[in-house]
């Protein structure tokens, strides 16, 4: 190819000083014809095909190779076809004799031409994107995975962070309330992918079957629902960027802090610091857009959505209520009665009809089994034989006091002690620990090892009065011994001997 120089000089020898076409060819020692192109182009056009290339092994597989591309899109992404793969099926099941570098060639081709092309867009103000994202955290001195739900506004570009031990239905109703509140106020709509926990079914025409925990929270806050279409991220694009902003500049190194509770006021702060920042393309920082998607914010309802999931089920053999795979304990009485449950980020609470039966902190492990040993009292006073194997009493943290007592008791009375002591747990339900634990006390600093012995000293501390114990009621008490005076002894004292 000719440079551009020569170029030049063979249009200024024709074109300014009239030398001919023939002459040009001489004095520059290039063909005519060559001349007659460097007079119509200014610069080297370049080489043009005049037809598609001719690939004379490739071209009668081509169709072949489309086929599997197409029917690639409906497969899992990791066991589609590498170029490499389409290539050994061609030479094993259709004779190809080609190399592979002419298939790699054509299919990186084909996938290029194939992508899609996306519509820049614009946002107005007052409108918000949801989605989950994922990151690893240690959580109380833990490795855990975060979940950590965003929601993003995508005309000032503000967003809102909280991350969770799971994404539950729990979660994604909190992180709702808890965006709401910072923002102050409730998006216009909000954009969502089709997540099982606000998706319950897609119908034929398109259009979403809603869950009714999510129905209950639009309902609740009166914002518009969108989804995206299926497995279409960039159809939020927006809050996608969030997620990827808030695990690469928030989430690494990995964060350690001693509850999600302090890891989530400090994603906070770390939101609201954001807010001074200015975006590629914007002359004013995050904070001042964020204005105008405020004023355009519903304003909050009252109170806040109720964040949690309910479930109806029934209380088993055992007394316990089966939520996520783990197992809660309610009061022996509920046994076998149809319970509802609530489940909450970090409490699972348990009614039947209009009472609340019980209360347990939220366990995420797998099979666990969360005990109250209250629970269970009424019914260890019948079958006090269960007492020391009893397994809701395994590990539960009394004072020391307590099993001193237990030991008294059934050393000197046997089964009959046991159930006194289990009795004594039973004061708990009634009065509170510190005053059952001081009763315990002075009743083993006192031997007045006995149930009415404690109960009454507990009703002493709390009415503020001195106790009188009666001995005589307590006959499996230990006695001093007394023996009868001998009268002789009281001569030997008149007559001095003694001494």
């Amino acid at each position: 190819m000719y440079s551009v120089e020569l170029y030049g000089r063979v249009r200024h020898a024709c074109h300014v000083k009239g030398m001919s076409k023939s002459a040009a060819a001489r004095h520059f020692g290039i063909d005519r014809k060559t001349v007659a192109k460097m007079l119509i182009h200014a610069v080297p056009p370049g080489y043009r095909r005049e037809g598609p290339p001719v690939r004379p092994k490739l071209d009668p597989f081509v169709a072949i190779i489309d086929q599997i591309l197409e029917e690639d899109k409906f497969r899992l992404k990791k066991q589609r076809h590498t170029a490499r793969r389409i290539h050994e099926r061609l030479r094993e099941e259709h004779g190809f004799t080609g190399g592979i570098t002419i298939v790699t060639d054509y299919v990186r081709e084909k996938k290029r031409r194939t992508r899609e092309v996306f519509v820049p867009l614009s946002h107005t103000p007052g409108h918000a994107q949801v989605d989950f994202g994922e990151a690893l955290g240690v959580i109380g001195g833990a490795e855990c995975k975060l979940h950590y739900l965003a929601m993003s506004l995508p005309h000032s570009d503000a967003f809102f962070i909280k991350a969770y031990p799971a994404e539950t239905t729990e979660a994604f109703c909190d992180g709702h309330n808890a965006a709401f509140t910072f923002f102050g106020g409730v998006p216009l709509s909000i954009l969502y992918d089709n997540t099982s926990i606000a998706v319950a079914r897609i119908c034929g025409d398109g259009k979403r079957e809603r869950t009714r925990t999510f129905a209950e929270l639009q309902s609740h806050y009166l914002f518009e629902d969108k989804f995206g279409r299926p497995a279409k991220g960039n159809d939020k694009g927006n809050v996608e960027g969030v997620i990827g902003y808030g695990r690469r500049n928030f989430l690494v190194p990995a964060p350690r802090f001693k509850s999600f509770d302090e890891l989530n006021a400090w994603l906070e702060g770390r939101c609201l610091k954001r807010q001074d920042d200015t975006v590629r393309g914007h002359s004013e920082p995050i904070g001042e857009r964020l204005l105008h998607d405020l004023d355009a914010l519903m304003v909050l309802p009252p109170a806040p959505y109720d964040a949690c999931d309910k479930v109806s089920t029934r209380a088993t053999s055992i007394s316990m209520v089966r939520y996520r795979n783990n197992d809660y304990s309610v009061p022996v009485a509920y046994a076998h009665q149809e319970v509802q449950v609530r489940g909450y980020i970090h409490e699972v609470v348990i009614g039947c009809g209009a009472e609340v039966i019980a209360r347990h902190p939220r366990s995420y492990e797998k099979a666990d089994m969360v005990f109250d040993p209250m629970h269970y009292l009424p019914l260890l006073e019948q079958k006090v034989g269960a007492l020391d194997q009893a397994a809701p009493l395994q590990g539960w943290d009394l004072p020391a006091e307590f099993a001193a007592l237990h030991r008294l008791l059934e050393a000197r009375m046997g089964k009959k002690g046991k159930r006194e002591y289990v009795q004594v747990l039973r004061l708990l339900e009634t009065f509170e620990m510190a005053h059952v634990h001081g009763a315990i006390k002075h009743a083993l600093g006192h031997g007045t090892i006995g149930y009415d012995a404690v109960k009454h000293l507990v009703l002493c501390r709390i009415e503020k009065r001195p106790p009188r114990l009666d001995l005589d009621v307590y006959p499996y008490l230990p006695k001093a011994q007394v023996e009868t005076t001998d009268p002789a002894s009281y001569k030997v004292l008149m007559s001095g001997e003694a001494a």
